[in-house]
């Protein structure tokens, strides 16, 4: 299922090339508000970067389930796949999209904001983190919002506000490691984070499974 996503967006490209600029003109609006206040881009940088991913990741979270009909959904069933095998493919795919979406915003948050490196280790495990949290959010958003006018818009509205706590979570991993703190705190409230969410699409899983 992971497998079939990745192909499709390869072939359309909507997600990441499409997605992905308007990520980095998000980025460069800051500057061009704020002016030249370096050591103001440098402290405000990382948090806008994870902001911009958290909005703009939506988007890409939302716009691969959306591409799936009622007639796919349809053949799925009938093909015996398990709702919980969809849900988890689909998460799969949004959490590697996810991934590259991070990399690629990560070179211009550089370049615009200079911020201070000195955590950089830190953001090995956060990427993972984050996309995951992301991804299964949106997929589970997807699927409770299923069948609903907008549901696109919906989606969004459901997983903004549940994703603050990973944006916080990000933000002060990277806060704690550039003031020679241990970050472990924060980094495991993520992965909680994350945990929690994988229950709550593992129980929405069942929900599609007695309602099909």
């Amino acid at each position: 299922m992971a497998r079939k996503d990745l192909r499709l967006e390869l072939r359309a490209g909507e997600a990441l090339l499409v997605t992905a600029p308007f990520g980095a003109v998000a980025l460069l609006l800051v500057p061009l508000a704020i002016g030249s206040d370096a050591p103001l881009l440098r402290q405000v940088g990382p948090g806008l970067y994870w902001v911009v991913v958290l909005l703009f990741g939506v988007l890409v979270t939302l716009r691969q389930s959306a591409v799936e009909g009622p007639a796919q959904l349809a053949m799925l069933r009938l093909c015996g796949v398990h709702p919980a095998v969809r849900l988890a493919g689909r998460t799969l795919a949004n959490a590697v999209l996810l991934v590259v979406f991070e990399l690629l915003l990560t070179p211009v948050a550089i370049a615009l904001y200079d911020p201070d490196l000195s955590g950089w280790p830190w953001l090995l495990p956060l990427f993972p983190l984050i996309a995951v949290g992301l991804a299964v959010l949106g997929t589970l958003a997807s699927a409770l919002a299923h069948g609903l006018a907008g549901r696109t818009t919906l989606g969004a509205l459901l997983v903004v506000p549940l994703a603050a706590p990973l944006v916080l979570g990000a933000t002060q991993t990277l806060a704690a490691a550039r003031y020679a703190r241990q970050p472990w705190a924060w980094l495991f409230l993520v992965l909680m984070i994350d945990l929690l969410i994988i229950v709550a699409t593992a129980l929405a899983a069942r929900q599609l499974e007695e309602s099909a």
